[in-house]
């Protein structure tokens, strides 16, 4: 991709940045709202059926996915266009997703930054191993990559992990200001636990918020997992490495169904949002469909994702991901031509010894 294209690509989603408070308000308004009510509708289902508590659940979890979109804009700076209102809300939201603002916020930054960069992995993103890295990793790191690429790990223990264990705590470097919004967002959480428990009693609030948790999390998990880790996505070392490439070629454009696009906040425009993560949720369509030069993008949907949960290991040389089945056919083909080499290498020495002697 050429210099010049690299900048047009970035400027046309110049006019796309500005948050506009009345969006920002009226996406606050519909997702926090029903979010509220449908807890409470949840809560007196319990005396009907848990299933029906559980449906509900189901619902109220999309909201908080939608949640977390208002959050992860904030952190962008690209909600509202008062930086002070997007802290605000944005600790807020935090809370509700027990998320940290300015924790997450450093972390999700340095993964823009950094994206599809192989010499810069390991903050706000998943573990990825190249396919000769995992060949030279010693038994016990490729058993714990490969539990790690669990399905059931990465996305039912994992949010479990991640957002109730990981993000209680402050990184090493961290700054004065960043550790007190991650200690108010502890206090927080556990004082909104505490009085909801002494409201509805703790067996009523685990019933109806951990499943919640639980799908939201897992959802939010696949989301960013998809988005980053398909076929033919990118990654390149330092020295290849550009950003608008991995914006448009690395991040795909999960395309969805209207109602979960709307649940998830448009963030399946993906290659828009790492293009210009200053570009709000509520404009990221608007800008994919006014410049044609975002059309021709990675395009999954919600059936081809799945096929996304086989990719595990990025192979350089052929510039994609490859499973774990088609590793081990390479490490097999590999040790029987090693076996091959060393069987003619035996040949020619015996040869050798027989003419000589």
């Amino acid at each position: 991709m050429s210099l010049l294209k690299e900048k047009n690509l970035r400027k046309q989603t110049l006019p796309f940045t500005k948050g506009r408070t009345k969006d920002g308000v009226l996406q606050l308004i519909n997702t926090l709202v029903p979010f509220f009510a449908l807890w409470v509708l949840a809560y007196f289902s319990l005396s009907v059926s848990y299933l029906l508590t559980l449906a509900i659940a189901v619902i109220n979890a999309g909201f908080t996915v939608r949640i977390f979109i208002i959050f992860h804009d904030c952190c962008h700076q690209s909600f509202f266009k008062s930086r002070r209102a997007n802290e605000i809300v944005g600790t807020i939201t935090g809370i509700l997703t027990l998320f940290p603002y300015s924790q997450w916020q450093h972390d999700h930054n340095v993964h823009h930054a950094s994206s599809g960069n192989l010499d810069k992995r390991g903050v706000g993103d998943l573990w990825i191993l190249t396919t000769d890295e995992y060949l030279e990793s010693s038994r016990w790191v490729r058993f714990k990559y490969r539990l790690y690429r669990n399905p059931f790990v990465m996305f039912i223990l994992g949010p479990i992990y991640a957002f109730i264990i990981e993000q209680r705590f402050n990184r090493k470097d961290a700054r004065r200001k960043e550790r007190m919004n991650t200690h108010l967002t502890n206090v927080s959480i556990v004082a909104i636990t505490a009085v909801m428990i002494m409201l509805v009693g703790w067996q009523a609030f685990l019933m109806i918020q951990f499943p919640i948790f639980l799908i939201s999390g897992s959802v939010g998990i696949w989301l960013f997992y998809v988005q980053h880790q398909f076929e033919d996505s990118y990654f390149e070392w330092k020295e290849e490495w550009e950003y608008v490439r991995a914006a448009v070629e690395g991040s795909s454009f999960y395309k969805l169904p209207k109602i979960l696009q709307w649940i998830t906040g448009n963030i399946g425009y993906h290659h828009v949002h790492h293009l210009n993560p200053r570009v709000p949720n509520y404009n990221l369509e608007k800008a994919h469909k006014e410049n044609n030069d975002l059309q021709n993008v990675p395009t999954v949907t919600l059936t081809t994702s799945l096929k996304s949960l086989k990719f595990h290991l990025w192979d350089e040389k052929k510039g994609k991901f490859i499973g774990f089945r088609e590793m081990k056919k390479r490490i097999k083909a590999e040790k029987a031509r090693e076996l091959l080499v060393y069987a003619s290498e035996t040949v020619k020495s015996r040869k050798h010894n027989e003419n000589t002697g």
